[in-house]
């Protein structure tokens, strides 16, 4: 069971543009079944978690269904009409935030966590030690700026580098502080 981050980036480290759009991203070619697509992902996930805006936008462009049957948790403050599946809970504190991540592990069962996003959450989880890899497929396109991959400092090790149509994929494991004494 693995806490994972599984995302897209631009080649400039960001998720999302300006706008929060995803735009950039939709229309490259990749092979859901090609290395490191969602389709090797998505018989492990049995939780996925994400913060408001991913979840938002998920709603704005009719993509939930892309969560597949996992069971998923949005952390948020605001109020969203309640959706069968969607558990939606807040963590003001490290504490709150350790609780959320047990009941998502809890939830899937001994299948891995899927981190939908965005980076800020992602970082949040990152900055307890809950995360223990990020997938990253790289679109061949720069944004300039938007929202951050990952809006902190983290070690991580380079376990697989793959390349899925017109993406450059990479898979690191996260370096916890015992890890990098070693």
């Amino acid at each position: 069971m693995a806490t994972i981050f599984y995302t897209a980036s631009s080649v400039d480290g960001f998720i999302a543009d300006p706008g929060n759009s995803l735009s950039w991203l939709l229309t490259r070619d990749v092979d859901p079944s090609g290395p490191m697509g969602f389709q090797a992902l998505q018989p492990r996930i049995g939780a996925s978690v994400m913060g408001a805006t991913t979840w938002q936008w998920l709603l704005d462009h009719d993509e939930v269904g892309a969560l597949g049957e996992a069971r998923t948790f949005v952390l948020s403050h605001r109020a969203f009409d309640l959706v069968d599946g969607i558990t939606f809970t807040s963590a003001d504190d490290e504490a709150a935030l350790r609780e959320v991540h047990a009941g998502v592990v809890a939830a899937a069962e001994g299948r891995d966590v899927w981190l939908v996003g965005g980076g800020d959450l992602v970082g949040q989880f990152a900055d307890l030690g809950l995360v223990d890899e990020l997938w990253v497929q790289y679109a061949p396109v720069a944004l300039g700026g938007g929202a951050p991959l990952l809006p902190r400092r983290l070690e991580l090790r380079l376990e697989e580098v793959e390349r899925n149509r017109d993406f450059a994929v990479a898979r690191w494991s996260v370096l916890n502080s015992a890890t990098l004494t070693r």
